[in-house]
C-alpha cells in the first residue's frame, strides 16, 4: 500500500511543542499515512525528539519561513492528500482521523481552531486577549474565504492547480484566494479539531502582530499596488483605535474569561494594541518599514 495522506509539520526551534503535538497524534499511524516534520534551521537539538518517534520522518528547509517549510513538505511527499499541521497545536482525539475523511467535504477543508492557556490561572492582558479574539475559524473560512494552515487539508491535483505558498505575506490566505480564484471550494469541518495556546505575554503577543502586519502589508500592496493602495492602508490604520472600543464590549461580556480582572486586562491589552497597529499601519502607508 503506498502513501495517501501526509501531515505536514512546519518546525523551528519549539521542542517541547513539537513533542506534545507528535505525542497527541495516533501511536500507530495506518500505514498509508506519514508523518512528515519540515525543520526550518532549528538551533535547539533534535535528537532526542527524533528518537522518541522513529515513525516519523524528519526533513531539513534551510530557506526561512513556514511557507517555505510547508512547501518542501509537499515536495517530500508523493502523498494524493496533503494534511497540513502547525507544530504548537495539539490535535484532538480523532483529528486524524477527521482529516483522512476531510477530501470528501471540499477540495479545500479548513478545521476548529481552539485556544488553550499554557500557564495556570489568572490570564495576562495577552492570553485573556487572544481567549476572545484569536483563531476565529468560523469566520475565516465562511466569510473571509481562507484557512489557516495550522488545520488544513486539501489533495495534491488542488496544490498543483493552484502553486506553491509564498513566503513574506500572509500565506495562508493568500494562498486561498488564489484557490477561489480557480473555482476550488473551501469548506468547514469541525470534526477535524486541533487546539493551540494563547501568546504568553505582551512581547509574544507583539511579534504576532508584528509579523502579520508586515505580512497583511505586502499582500493589501499585491492587490492595492501605488498610492491608491497605501491611502486605503492608511485609512485602515486610522481605523485602528476607533475599532478598539467597537471590540471592547465582546471583551468585557465574554464568558470565556473569568472575573473583571481578565476582562479589564485583556480591553487594555485590546486598546494598547489596536493603537500600536495603527502607528505600524500608518509608516508602513507613508513608505517606512516597521
Amino acid at each position: 500500500m503506498g502513501i495517501r495522506y501526509a501531515v505536514i509539520i512546519p518546525h523551528y526551534n519549539d521542542v517541547a511543542r513539537l513533542r506534545r503535538c507528535l505525542s497527541a497524534l495516533p501511536a500507530a499511524v495506518p500505514e498509508d499515512t506519514e508523518i512528515l516534520i519540515v525543520d526550518n534551521g532549528s538551533t535547539e537539538p533534535l535528537a532526542e525528539v527524533r528518537a522518541e518517534f522513529p515513525a516519523v520522518r524528519f526533513v531539513d528547509e534551510t530557506e526561512k519561513g513556514a511557507a517555505m517549510a510547508r512547501n518542501r513538505g509537499v515536495s517530500e511527499t508523493v502523498s494524493e492528500t496533503l494534511v497540513f499541521l502547525d507544530a504548537d497545536c495539539v490535535p484532538a482525539p480523532g483529528w486524524l482521523d477527521a482529516a483522512r475523511c476531510a477530501g470528501q467535504h471540499g477540495d479545500i477543508v479548513g478545521g476548529a481552531i481552539e485556544v488553550f492557556d499554557e500557564t495556570s490561572p489568572p490570564r495576562n492582558g495577552a492570553q485573556a486577549f487572544e481567549t476572545v479574539f484569536a483563531f476565529n475559524y468560523r469566520d475565516y473560512i465562511e466569510r473571509k474565504g481562507f484557512s489557516v494552515t495550522a488545520n488544513l487539508v486539501t489533495t495534491r491535483a488542488v496544490f498543483d492547480a493552484v502553486g506553491p505558498f509564498i513566503n513574506g505575506v500572509s500565506e495562508d490566505e493568500e494562498w486561498c484566494r488564489r484557490a477561489r480564484a480557480r473555482g476550488f471550494t473551501i469548506t468547514l469541518d469541525e470534526t477535524m479539531r486541533v487546539a493551540h495556546p494563547t501568546r504568553s505575554d505582551w512581547q509574544a503577543l507583539r511579534r504576532k502582530w508584528h509579523r502579520l502586519t508586515r505580512e497583511m502589508a505586502a499582500l493589501h500592496a499585491q492587490e492595492h499596488p501605488g498610492m491608491a493602495g497605501r491611502l486605503r492602508w492608511a485609512l485602515r490604520g486610522l481605523a485602528m483605535p476607533p475599532s478598539a472600543f467597537v471590540h471592547l464590549p465582546k471583551v468585557l461580556t465574554s464568558p470565556k474569561l473569568n472575573g473583571t480582572g481578565e476582562r479589564l486586562r485583556g480591553a487594555a491589552t485590546l486598546l494598547r494594541l489596536r493603537l500600536l497597529r495603527a502607528g505600524w499601519m500608518l509608516r508602513q502607508a507613508a513608505g517606512g518599514d516597521i
